[in-house]
């Protein structure tokens, strides 16, 4: 249950910051009321995990795993290029959570 509230958590804090591109510096209501609530969510379940999931692994794994996903979106909806420095520096967090998570699990 604990890496449900944290995968959730995590499919929210990406739709949240994904729509802020949307919101055209906040100027747009709907997409802005959008972005609050997500990370208000986002946060509401990342804090649920914590009961249970040591801090430092799922901080690792949401901010790594949202900002590989965001990456991903900018590049797929938005058409924002990645470059060869761009996916190594994603392949090189995703690294550091497996890393911290094979830590965490001594």
């Amino acid at each position: 249950m604990p890496y449900l509230l944290l995968t959730l958590a995590i499919a929210s804090e990406v739709c949240a910051t994904s729509l802020l591109k949307l919101t055209d510096g906040f100027s747009r209501l709907w997409p802005s009321l959008g972005v609050a609530l997500g990370y208000v969510i986002s946060f509401y379940l990342l804090g649920r995990a914590l009961k249970h999931v040591p801090v430092s692994i799922a901080y690792a794994v949401w901010s790594g795993v949202g900002t590989a996903a965001v990456a991903g979106i900018g590049a797929v909806l938005f058409g924002e290029s990645l470059g060869r420095a761009q996916w190594l520096g994603i392949l090189l967090i995703i690294a550091g959570v497996v890393v911290l998570n094979l830590r965490g699990s001594h």
